[in-house]
């Protein structure tokens, strides 16, 4: 899925948030398995939030096809080879939020890739350019 809402919770434990429809794919998928991972892409690379996001899109195993990526060896989960950052986590928490599931992960691994771009930011239904 392509979050809107993913942030830093804590730096001591390492905590992060990710948002979920509830009732959604991803949110099962969370339910089940409590290892996951987050790709931040750049500023450049809105064709693949896109690709995560569509409605009615491609089969899940399907998505990754033409992506280059690579499973983390914390969680398992694929990580966006050419992202600016990959965060593994592995849930402490689930809140009930209104039509939402507010996940808390433990970073168990984080990585920088690119550092010479900007994040992609979506904000006000389209995607923005910070700076």
């Amino acid at each position: 899925m392509t979050a809107t809402a993913f942030m830093s919770v804590s730096l001591e434990p390492p905590l992060v948030l990710v948002s979920v429809r509830e009732d959604s794919r991803m949110e099962e998928t969370l339910a089940r398995n409590d290892r996951w991972a987050v790709s931040v892409l750049e500023a450049g690379q809105r064709v693949t939030a896109a690709r995560f996001a569509m409605k009615g899109r491609i089969s899940d195993r399907l998505l990754f096809d033409e992506l280059p990526h690579e499973r983390g060896p914390a969680s398992g989960a694929p990580l966006v080879t050419d992202a600016l950052a990959t965060v593994e986590c592995r849930t402490e928490q689930r809140i009930p939020a209104g039509d939402h599931v507010l996940i808390i992960g433990r970073v168990l691994s984080a990585r920088i890739g690119r550092s010479d771009g900007a994040p992609l930011v979506y904000f006000q239904g389209q995607y923005r350019h910070l700076g």
